[in-house]
């Protein structure tokens, strides 16, 4: 029997795992490396560690977890979560693997989809990103373009302008911005692009070029793109986890969602911007408020 079983390996679920292990609890933390940011070169904004890898963020977290031997670490795929009472759950993996635990945290991030502009994923993560206070210290005062094909485009054009004002907003054919937001842009020295956009033209994903389909083109050396966010399976909706407006799960400042038992952190909860600090610190909260639950549980009924 495990106190609780964390699926998903990135900075919350790692983090939650090193304060569980701390707290001499019973933990399997599932990692099958799908991580979002994987097409990321570098991560910032973390004290002592900006400017990491994701590939070394996860070795160095995984060096600091193995110091902890009531931790195991599966690298596998977790595709149901079954829940038999208050305070016990069935795990099952994708080789038919079962695990009971009397506490579940997920930690699987989301799935983003991008614009569908050919060439589009060859720089993204290189010279196209979707944060700027992930990457835009990288790109201030570049000429850079905002590809925005969604309802966020007016405000992330207004949060990238602090980095670059030297910005191309293009919408590639989508009606997403309204006109006295369109106006407000244009005073702030902006260009509005309403063309559908070809292709995206560079090399080695470093972007030179956004070619429209009338045949014009605008040189630019990066930029943003909106995303369109989803939780990347389906373990959270078939427990039952309320989702918020930005389909993240929402959660009590303790991570607890509406479902008894069932924990998240990280961008699985989505609401602001997607740092490594952020979900870091979220993982750790997590991980307090489960512990506090386990011993609010001895205490009160005995049954652990």
């Amino acid at each position: 029997m495990l106190d609780c079983t964390i699926i998903g390996g990135g900075p919350a679920g790692l983090n939650a795992a090193l304060v569980l292990g701390r707290a001499k609890r019973k933990v399997v933390l599932f990692d099958n490396n799908q991580a979002r940011n994987k097409v990321t070169q570098e991560s910032h904004g973390f004290i002592t560690r900006d400017g990491v890898s994701p590939t070394e963020f996860r070795e160095l977290a995984y060096q600091d977890i193995r110091k902890y031997p009531s931790v195991k670490v599966e690298r596998v795929k977790i595709v149901e979560i079954k829940k038999e009472s208050s305070y016990l759950f069935t795990v099952a993996t994708e080789e038919g693997k079962m695990f009971t635990s009397k506490k579940v945290m997920l930690s699987t991030g989301l799935k983003e989809s991008l614009p569908s502009i050919k060439g589009i994923n060859e720089y993204y993560g290189k010279s196209l990103f979707s944060c700027p206070y992930c990457d835009g210290w990288e790109l201030r005062d570049l000429p850079l373009v905002l590809i925005g094909e969604n309802s966020n485009t007016t405000h992330l054009a207004k949060m990238i302008y602090q980095w670059s004002h030297n910005l191309v907003v293009c919408t590639n054919g989508k009606s997403v911005l309204e006109e006295e937001d369109e106006l407000l842009l244009k005073r702030k020295g902006m260009i509005i692009k309403k063309e559908r956009i070809e292709t995206l033209s560079g090399s080695n994903g470093k972007l030179e070029k956004v070619i429209f389909e009338d045949g014009t083109t605008m040189n630019r050396v990066g930029g943003f793109v909106t995303t369109d966010l989803q939780q990347p399976n389906n373990l959270a909706i078939s427990l039952g986890c309320e989702l918020n407006h930005t389909n993240g799960i929402i959660v009590d400042d303790f991570g607890r969602t509406n479902i008894e038992g069932v924990y998240a952190a990280g961008e699985t909860t989505f609401f602001g911007p997607s740092q490594l600090i952020i979900a870091a610190g979220q993982g750790v909260r997590a991980a307090a408020g489960i512990n506090h639950d386990l011993i609010m549980k001895e205490f009160t009924s005995g049954e652990f």
